[in-house]
């Protein structure tokens, strides 16, 4: 069994990228720990879970709960469950705080994402995270980062300097992904129109320069080493539409790279092949140590 940690921030953290890692962890005989900045629990986006608020008549009260595209970017049903579940999971009402976090305690370091601004900026920025994933890095412990999560550990950085995955392969939520569901929301959510953005291009910056894909991409050795689906790939459609996601019993929407003990995967459509193929990871990692 190995000890995972999964730090959140305080709110808008992407359920799907919990929840379900969490139950496949749980499931496969491995103990869960949750950390938020200051230790109190954390929650989910909102929009997210009920899909509320992504229709053009979505700010007006009475008409929130008619949904159309919401029904379609919200947390599928399998991702709502789960969460449903974590809700009510002791480990998920105990996290530790940001600065108490000992890496030495823990086995594996799983950085799920989320891309609403007001929260997950927080975890995105933290200095105090920053250094617990280079910490994992330095140890050559199991680290699985999915979408905005690879973000986190983009900007963390190792004793040269270089940022933890300078030499490494990945893969992160794609400009192609952001940029459907982004021109998409600022559209149907246009009183927001950066919800999907949580960093969005500045003065005389091109388009896609803050995008998950492009900072990520600035911080490794190659370009080249940032991997979408290749154009030849099985299921391609389905891989790249952004319509479609896996589940327990169909990886072939799913895309997930692993470049030794790092794992890392794009959106929540990947995110069941991701977590078992992270909780593989730790079982092998387990194994070398014994």
């Amino acid at each position: 069994m190995a000890h995972v940690l999964i730090p959140l921030p305080h709110q808008d953290v992407d359920p799907s990228e919990v929840a379900v890692p969490w139950r496949i962890l749980t499931e496969a005989g491995h103990q869960v720990t949750f950390a938020t900045p200051d230790g109190r629990v954390a929650s989910a986006d909102p929009i997210m879970l009920s899909g509320e608020g992504l229709d053009p008549w979505g700010f007006v009260p009475g008409l929130r709960k008619l949904r159309v595209f919401g029904l379609m970017l919200r947390a599928n049903a399998n991702a709502r469950r789960d969460y449903a579940a974590l809700e009510k999971a002791v480990s998920f009402h105990a996290p530790i705080a940001w600065e108490a976090i000992d890496p030495d305690r823990f086995d594996g370091l799983l950085l799920p994402g989320g891309h609403c601004a007001r929260g997950v900026r927080e975890y995105l920025e933290s200095e105090s995270l920053q250094r617990v994933v280079a910490a994992f890095f330095a140890a050559d412990k199991p680290v699985a980062a999915i979408c905005h999560g690879v973000v986190l550990a983009a900007r963390s950085r190792g004793v040269d300097g270089r940022s933890v995955l300078h030499g490494r392969r990945t893969t992160a939520l794609t400009w192609a992904l952001e940029k459907s569901a982004w021109s998409l929301t600022r559209i149907t959510r246009f009183w927001d129109p950066h919800y999907y953005r949580t960093y969005p291009d500045g003065a005389g910056q091109p388009a896609g320069y803050m995008s998950v894909q492009q900072e990520v991409t600035r911080a490794l050795a190659d370009p080249n080493h940032f991997l979408d689906v290749p154009g030849d790939a099985s299921h391609h459609r389905r891989k790249t539409s952004g319509l479609v996601r896996d589940s327990d019993s169909d990886d072939t929407p799913a895309f997930v790279i692993r470049d030794g003990n790092y794992v890392s995967a794009r959106w929540p459509g990947d995110v069941h092949r991701f977590a078992r193929e992270f909780a593989a990871l730790l079982e092998t990692a387990a194994d070398t140590r014994q």
